[in-house]
């Protein structure tokens, strides 16, 4: 079993993983689970605290993974919790349908205090991602009277039926699930590391991704027929690929030139992950000069509590007609207070400036990696939002999904919970909670540069 050789040790693991009490619960599990539930690693969770978990077997790990981004704040901040026990023991469940309860509008007024909108903002809340992005779809189409919407190559908004449609990566997450909805278009997102030509420089290769969407505007769907383009202004599942602040720029040009509205799906990216409250304050002027028309949001919104939402202009919320929004349980009492609680423990604890603390410390050992490594192609760090990149040649970038999974597999094995991302499967993404220390950091590097030497061995004997 490996081990750590650092002098004091979060990372705790006694004997073969996963234990007899873990492999005993997973066996249940895929007796009673259905076989398209992914799992990334077979761990089983007893109790985690900031950036560690603890399985039912006593072993630690530190988390890499965060929940998929939903645990900006770590496992269970005290504040949070705190405020979560204190409304459980008022008021469970209401549905903000019936009536009004004061956590639902506590929430609505510290996102209208953080989402870099200019002017009066409205938001509703409901349960998940794909739930806002829905949501934020509807709105636009009863705002501008139009139907169309414009996604990206690349783009990940969810596993319903428009969330699947305008997804891009269709085996893992289509594939079976048709037929789809209607009026959704896609083009190209601005990937430079895979697309930019050699030579080329940013500002021209967002002119040519922009051409390309004027492209579509004459070869796909009328520009008068589009309600709104939604845009993650740094992929997730794609890849961790950030759209240029001069992308940003001439897309809100062009969708105000042709009175189409602007959302940033910042599920993944918000919430001090980037190394701001949210990724598209990177784009200087965003809430100034220019600000997009409505910001999509959820995961860790509410440290792991089941709440997203929609935050966006006054004008362009408020036209649905009453009734036509709502969900039962959306902005539920108890994930309002956990949300409000998260809120103000990230601007306190300043999580965007660890963020970038976190990132530059990562991207120092990614370098070293790479440098090491040729299947490693790129690296990437947002603030606090790291991708690995592997290829089979550094030359014509063929994607390597191969040495993803051996390395998640190796990082278990050293006491790591880590997930995979990429178009075709060819990135290891990191989330580790903000509240990471560094020594835990450090910790978790070493671990991670092992898992991937093991990795990149076995995939050279195999």
């Amino acid at each position: 079993m490996p081990k750590s050789n650092l002098a004091t040790s979060t990372i705790q693991i006694s004997g073969p993983i996963p234990g007899p009490r873990a492999q005993s619960i997973l066996d249940r599990r895929d007796a009673t689970t259905v076989r398209g539930l992914y799992r990334s690693c077979p761990i089983v969770a007893a109790s985690a605290s900031g950036a560690t978990v603890t399985d039912v077997d006593g072993n630690v790990f530190i988390d890499l993974a965060g929940g998929i981004g939903t645990l900006n704040a770590g496992h269970c901040p005290p504040e949070v919790t705190q405020a979560i026990h204190d409304q459980v023991d008022k008021l469970i469940h209401l549905s903000n349908i019936v009536g009004t309860y004061e956590s639902m509008v506590q929430l609505n007024e510290k996102l209208h205090e953080i989402v870099p909108i200019r002017g009066p903002k409205k938001t509703l809340l409901c349960n998940s991602g794909v739930e806002a992005g829905e949501n934020a779809v509807k709105i636009a189409r009863y705002a501008t009277g139009r139907q169309g919407i414009i996604v990206f190559e690349g783009a990940f908004h969810g596993r319903s039926l428009l969330g699947m449609t305008m997804t891009s990566k269709y085996a893992l997450f289509k594939r079976g699930f048709g037929p789809f909805a209607s009026e959704v278009y896609r083009v190209p997102f601005p990937y430079e590391y895979r697309e930019k030509p050699s030579g080329m420089s940013t500002d021209d290769f967002c002119e040519l991704r922009i051409n390309d969407l004027k492209k579509a505007l004459v070869a796909q769907i009328d520009p008068t027929s589009v309600a709104a383009v939604i845009i993650e202004p740094v992929q997730g599942e794609g890849g961790f690929i950030p759209a240029p602040p001069a992308y940003m720029r001439a897309l809100r040009e062009l969708t105000d030139q042709y009175g189409i509205l602007l959302a940033s799906d910042e599920v993944q990216t918000g919430f001090c992950r980037t190394g701001k409250m949210f990724a598209i304050e990177h784009t200087p002027g965003c809430g100034t000069q220019w600000d997009v028309d409505m910001v999509i949001m959820a995961k860790s919104i509410g440290s792991g509590l089941p709440i997203a939402a929609v935050t966006g202009k006054a004008e362009v919320m408020d036209k649905p007609h009453v009734g036509g929004l709502g969900s039962t349980f959306g902005g539920n009492p108890v994930a309002c207070a956990g949300a409000v609680a998260t809120i103000d423990y990230m601007r306190e604890n300043n999580l965007a400036d660890r963020a970038n603390e976190i990132g530059a410390i990562t991207l120092d050992y990614f370098r070293r990696w790479q440098a090491k490594h040729a299947a490693i192609g790129d690296v990437r760090c947002i603030g606090a939002m790291c991708a690995l990149e592997f290829v089979t040649d550094r030359e014509t970038k063929e994607p390597n999904s191969v040495l993803p999974p051996l390395i998640v597999e190796e990082a278990f094995q050293r006491g790591l919970i880590m997930i995979r991302a990429g178009l075709y499967g060819s990135c290891l993404r990191l989330l580790a909670p903000l509240v990471i220390s560094d020594a835990q950091l450090h910790e978790a590097m070493q671990a991670l540069e092992s898992a991937i030497d093991a990795a990149v061995l076995r995939a050279k004997t195999a």
